[in-house]
């Protein structure tokens, strides 16, 4: 995929913010530049632009927590219990209890990564000593903290990264679609995306603008928190090797962005040493992933999600078996998917490099997992695809794929909430 040649940076005026301020001498004129009050109102505007974005998500995060708690109500669920449903179980198990010392064929700790349940274990000491609540009960809070205050950083980011490929409208409605996509329900649960996504787009970000060490430290970090977070080591290896071929090989080149790639593969070779010192083995993550999930890649794995759909759609045989909505949601989340990806090759020159490598790279990971298909959750982790139909969603056009995006997330998470219906 063809994309932009250079590194791409937010839209700003080329002079610095200096005020004009000017003097006459015998009456010549001239302007004499000085910083003032001009960096102080675009800090003005920066601040309003935050506050912005901020009351857009926390918006849309309240609507569904009162969701979540209306559901629990009426349907006598326990409220956090919703918001830690499917995944987040075995994240706050993790985070309660560990890892077991030995390989297990079958469904454990061992296939979830670390960074996520760490961080609500270092959190949750602090709940417990302001509240009287049990272990459970703060860790379940602790990650949607985690959570909540990931998804708010993703956002801005989202925000920052549209501001530079696009402009500031533009990057206003990325950042609006990336809130009330029906995959932003994992911000209000105990999920990991919370901690993947600002780091994945922190990473990107920070390689568009060549700081190697940062984007190094982030794509660290991002490969400890799941598998698909493995792509932040392509990504800053590609985004390298394009550097290097547009600035000519050297020696110092080389040392310069060789930092991102090398870093990044700190998190999850931590990961794995650890496995191999405290069960035996660097592959106990993937061992249970194959044998207790049954998960493995499959080329051939999106027509396998067609044929264990079709049974329930004999007539003869109509909701016998129930319909899984699982396998629905996969399929048009694939085809959402091809249309996002040919609005990315329209807007290739746009966007760069980085973007198209990861987006690349979760669509990959979607359409040949033979259990996780390209759903919601793996939708918005593709996120450069989400903020390139936003680019070109205006008007009317952009109100109305707003509403049937909230209205979505709405019903989606009420079926994610309870029940086994349909994952996040």
């Amino acid at each position: 995929m063809e994309t932009a040649s250079e590194p791409i940076k937010p839209h700003t005026s080329p002079l610095p913010p200096l005020d004009e301020v000017e003097l006459s001498d015998g009456g010549a004129a001239a302007i004499v530049r000085r910083p003032a009050r001009r960096a102080r109102r675009l800090s003005v505007a920066a601040r309003r632009e935050l506050l912005w974005i901020a009351v857009v998500y926390l918006t849309a995060r309240g609507l569904l927590l009162l969701t979540a708690y209306l559901e629990s109500s009426l349907g006598h669920h326990n409220f956090l219990g919703e918001l830690a449903h499917w995944d987040g179980l075995w994240y706050r198990q993790l985070a309660n209890h560990g890892y077991p010392n030995h390989v297990v064929q079958g469904q454990t700790t061992l296939g979830f990564f670390p960074l996520y349940p760490i961080c609500i274990w270092l959190l949750e000491p602090l709940i417990l000593a302001i509240t009287s609540h049990n272990q459970i009960w703060a860790s379940t809070v602790a990650g949607l903290l985690v959570s909540s205050a990931g998804g708010l950083v993703a956002t801005v980011l989202v925000h920052r990264l549209a501001d530079g490929w696009w402009g500031r409208a533009a990057a206003r409605r990325a950042s609006v679609m990336f809130v009330v996509f029906p995959g932003a329900v994992v911000f209000s649960m105990v999920y990991s995306e919370g901690i993947l996504l600002p780091l994945a787009i922190g990473c990107i970000y920070a390689l568009e603008r060549r700081r190697w060490l940062l984007a190094g430290v982030l794509a660290g970090f991002g490969t400890a928190v799941q598998p698909v977070g493995l792509l932040l080591g392509l990504v800053c290896l590609v985004s390298a090797l394009a550097w290097l071929r547009s600035e000519g090989v050297s020696w110092p080149a080389i040392r310069r962005c060789a930092v991102a790639p090398l870093l990044s593969a700190t998190g999850v070779l931590g990961f794995l040493s650890f496995l191999w010192a405290w069960t035996g083995s660097p592959f106990a993550n993937y061992i249970a992933q194959r044998h207790g999930w049954s998960e493995k890649t499959d080329a051939l794995a999106l027509v396998h999600l067609v044929q264990r759909m079709t049974p329930a759609l004999d007539p003869a045989h109509f909701n016998s078996p129930t319909i899984n909505l699982n396998l629905v949601v996969g399929i048009i989340g694939a085809a959402i998917l091809a249309a996002e990806l040919a609005l990315m090759w329209r807007a290739r020159r746009e966007i760069s490099l980085e973007a198209c490598v990861w987006t690349l790279g979760i669509t990959f990971f979607a359409c040949t997992s033979e259990y996780v298909p390209p759903n919601p959750r793996m939708l918005i982790t593709a996120f450069p695809a989400l903020m390139v139909a936003a680019r070109y969603a205006r008007g009317r056009a952009f109100t109305a794929l707003v509403w049937i995006n909230g209205a979505l997330l709405v019903g989606l998470s009420l079926l994610t909430f309870v029940g086994h219906t349909l994952r996040p």
